[in-house]
């Protein structure tokens, strides 16, 4: 039935000439289970294309509704969360891959003449590969995505020359906000994938071209299709990476941090683990000269593997032997350099526990959704505005404040200086509370259990401690930081400065708190910062 329609088809076409060109391709006897590595970063690519194509449908590239896209993708969509999950991993398991498949290609020698050029464009793919990495950051614009990008538009600009340019281009603006948003989504959906498709499309053309390199050393006898065996073992691995990937995917889902701020400049932007190298290396040399870190170092590694089917001209393709043992010294130096720095920069991380709110968040919690809350007034089911737990952040965190303060006033600051201000419906403690309540509240953060005790620690923080000290990077900054005070202090010591630091320190401008706050009060607030560790 189908004949007919096939041969009008292939003369019309010619694609049966075209099949049997790919699967008959005749491989070197003895090329293995190395050289599947191509397909897996192929297939790992075309991944990534599938669902960025899926995450294009819902995503809003613009700051008002960016974050709020990336959720109901993550918490409305059906299978959203896989969607994204497959995204966000899969970028990982693309560097991975495509790391390993240029190892390959160094150890087996597949670099040397005549495929200087099919080296160089697997390594421009490599560096675009890197470069989606980099631009898909934004995208989500949480906190992470926000001062992330904040960090690498920095380092853009100790350019040397034409650093302030670069930084410009990059932000669009004076700061970060739609049109850093557009550029990035912009290079991310259609500027990096027609460059990849681009050098894809050269990389396996010259791969037909010049044929696979094949083993090291050249086992004896005629070579062998690349159908069926060769195409088996690819059908394998690339099975076992997408069955690991969807594993992860499942397993682990990709996180969202908290909206962006652009006014919490406490917040300690990680990058990714396979930038952590790069940022790590930029402890090391501080100030002006952190273009070594930017420029020097890394240009020079990449110059390194540009060069290096040039400058090694041997005809020996083992590893371990002179000629190459020279070369082969150098990229295990450059990769265990890479290694060791990412290893220093995990160390390094703080650990991460999104369901530990901190107190300011906790107090503004039960400031927020107690019975007698102002703010219940207007934020419930059939109330003039959206209850809070659906309450949208669009504001930045003054315009919140001040609403708080005068929430009749939909425009805060609008009032004249001759109408006077109503008396303000909570201080300006508590409306920081209930901010940090709301981003953590918009971030889909699940609700910590906490006792009676926490309770009356985290209120007696939002009321009395908030302006001067810091807990998690909450509070100002006039006394010590607290977030890990249990670590240096116990609770019997931590009780006895609150009530009277001056028996203590002697001198001090901390007040005494022995007669402002209960002891309950106290004794709540000691024990908490004595967990802070």
């Amino acid at each position: 039935m189908t004949g007919p329609l096939l041969d009008w088809l292939d003369s019309r076409t010619g694609y049966r000439s075209l099949v049997r060109r790919a699967l008959d391709e005749e491989l070197p006897r003895g090329t293995g289970w190395p050289f599947t590595t191509g397909s897996i970063v192929t297939l790992l690519v075309a991944c990534q294309f599938v669902t960025g194509v899926g995450l294009t449908m819902y995503y809003v590239p613009a700051p008002s509704l960016a974050y709020d896209s990336v959720r109901f993708i993550m918490s409305e969509l059906p299978l959203g969360w896989m969607l994204r999950g497959l995204h966000y991993w899969g970028a990982s398991f693309l560097v991975v891959a495509a790391v390993v498949h240029m190892m390959r290609v160094f150890l087996t020698g597949s670099y040397k003449a005549p495929r200087e050029v099919t080296w160089l464009s697997g390594l421009l793919m490599l560096l675009v590969i890197l470069g989606f990495s980099l631009s898909g950051y934004l995208l989500p614009w949480d906190q992470k995505a926000y001062w992330a990008t904040t960090v690498t538009i920095n380092v853009a600009r100790s350019t040397p020359l034409l650093g302030e340019y670069v930084a410009d281009v990059l932000r669009g603006g004076a700061d970060l906000g739609a049109l850093t948003l557009g550029r990035w989504y912009s290079a991310h959906v259609f500027l990096l994938p027609a460059t990849l498709v681009t050098l894809i499309v050269a990389h396996i053309a010259l791969m037909r071209k010049h044929g696979i390199s094949g083993p090291i050393e050249p086992a004896p006898g005629p070579g062998e299709a690349f159908f069926p065996w060769h195409v088996i073992r690819d059908t394998v691995m690339m099975a076992a990476v997408f069955a690991s990937l969807f594993t992860v995917a499942a397993l682990v889902p990709a996180p969202l941090d908290a909206i962006a701020n652009p006014s919490d400049a406490d917040y300690i932007p990680r990058p990714e683990w396979y930038f952590l190298s790069l940022f790590q290396l930029l402890k090391y040399f501080p100030g002006p000269l952190e273009p070594v870190a930017t420029m020097v170092i890394p240009g020079a590694v990449i110059g390194f593997l540009m060069m290096l089917p040039f400058i090694d001209r041997a005809n020996g393709r083992h590893p371990f032997q002179t000629p190459r043992r020279a070369f082969t010294s150098t990229m295990v130096a450059i990769g265990l350099g890479v290694l060791t720095l990412t290893g220093l920069g995990i160390a390094d991380s703080p650990p991460s526990d999104d369901n530990n709110w901190g107190l300011l968040p906790i107090a503004g919690w039960q400031i927020a959704t107690a019975e007698a809350s102002p703010c219940a007034r207007c934020h419930a089911p059939g109330a003039p505005a959206a209850p809070l737990a659906q309450t949208r952040i669009t504001r930045d965190e003054e315009w919140l404040l001040s609403h708080m303060a005068d929430p009749v006033a939909l425009a805060p600051g609008v009032r004249s200086p001759q109408e006077p201000a109503p008396r303000p419906m909570m201080s300006r403690f508590k409306a920081q509370a209930v901010v940090s309540y709301l981003r953590r509240e918009h971030a889909g953060r699940a609700h910590p259990v906490i006792d009676e005790s926490g309770r009356l620690a985290a209120l007696t923080y939002a009321e009395t401690c908030v302006a001067c000290h810091k807990i998690g990077g909450d509070g100002g900054s006039m006394g010590p930081d607290l977030t890990q005070v249990g670590a240096r202090r116990d609770a019997a010591t931590i009780k006895a400065i609150i009530e009277d630091a001056s028996q203590v320190y002697g001198e001090t401008a901390m007040p005494p708190f022995r007669t402002r706050l209960t002891a309950e009060q106290i004794d709540a607030l000691s024990s908490y910062l004595a967990t802070r560790k």
